[in-house]
C-alpha cells in the first residue's frame, strides 16, 4: 500500500512541478535523485514516468533517460493552430454530455478559480484554471478527442504561468474577464446550449491569444522559461 501511495505522490508532484515550470520544458530528469525523493525504487519510478510519458508530461528517450516535454517554436505553432478547433470541440460535446454531478463539479472549480484569482499564486491560479478545463474535458467524453485536449491543456498551463502573472492593469482586466467567461461557459453547458458553447471556446481562447503570440516569440520563450531552443539538456534533481 504504501508503494502504491508512493507513486501516486511522485505522479501528482511531478505531474504539478512540469506545469507550474518547477520543471522546465526540456529538464533532463534525474532517476536516482528521483527515486530518493519519492521512496521510490526504480521499476515502480519507471512506471510514474511512462504514465506520465503516455499523457504527454515527459519524453522518454531510448538510453538517455526522461525528460520534460520541451515546447520548442514547432511544437508551439502546432498548439496555436489546434487549440480553438480542440477547444471549440471540446465544449460543444460538453454542452450535449454533461452530467448534473459534472456541472456540480465545474461549479466547485470554478470558485477555486475565483479564490486563486483573489488570494492565490500564479501556480495555485494556473492549477485552477487547468483544472477547470480538464472538467470541460470530462463532460466531452470524446475516447479520441480527450487525450489530445489533454496533451493541449499541459502546454496551455505552461504558458498560463505568463497570463496568471499580470505585468499591467490591461492584463489584470483579462484575468477578470477570464473568470466571467467562465461563468459563461458553465451556464451554456449547463442549459445544454452547444452553440453559445462554441463561440465561448473561441472568445476565451482569443482573450489569451495576444499574450500566447507574445509567448512565442523568442524574447518571450528566453524571459519565462530560462531555455534556448530545441535540444535543451539541462538537469534537475
Amino acid at each position: 500500500m504504501a508503494a502504491v501511495t508512493s507513486k501516486t505522490n511522485a505522479y501528482e508532484q511531478l505531474k504539478t512541478s512540469i506545469l507550474t515550470l518547477c520543471l522546465q520544458p526540456g529538464a533532463d530528469l534525474d532517476e536516482a535523485s528521483l527515486s530518493e525523493r519519492y521512496g521510490l525504487s526504480r521499476t515502480p519510478l519507471r512506471e510514474v514516468l511512462r504514465e506520465l510519458a503516455g499523457e504527454g508530461y515527459v519524453e522518454l528517450r531510448e538510453n538517455r533517460g526522461a525528460r520534460v516535454s520541451d515546447m520548442s517554436f514547432t511544437t508551439l505553432r502546432e498548439f496555436f493552430l489546434a487549440a480553438p478547433m480542440i477547444y471549440g470541440a471540446i465544449l460543444q460535446l460538453a454542452a450535449i454530455n454533461r452530467t448534473p454531478v459534472q456541472i456540480a463539479d465545474l461549479k466547485s472549480a470554478q470558485r477555486d478559480f475565483v479564490v486563486a484569482l483573489q488570494k492565490g499564486s500564479v501556480s495555485q491560479r494556473t492549477l485552477a484554471n487547468n483544472r477547470f478545463h480538464e472538467i470541460t474535458g470530462e463532460m466531452a467524453g470524446n475516447v479520441y478527442l480527450l487525450p489530445s485536449f489533454k496533451r493541449l491543456l499541459i502546454d496551455h498551463a505552461r504558458i498560463g504561468m505568463t497570463f496568471y502573472k499580470p505585468s499591467n492593469n490591461a492584463m489584470a482586466e483579462k484575468l477578470s474577464e477570464a473568470s466571467e467567461q467562465h461563468d459563461a461557459i458553465i451556464a451554456a453547458i449547463e442549459a445544454g446550449d452547444e452553440k453559445r458553447a462554441a463561440q465561448l471556446a473561441e472568445m476565451h481562447w482569443n482573450l489569451s491569444r495576444g499574450q500566447i503570440e507574445m509567448f512565442v516569440t523568442p524574447a518571450g520563450i528566453e524571459g519565462q522559461l530560462g531555455f534556448a531552443g530545441e535540444n535543451n539538456d539541462k538537469k534537475t534533481a
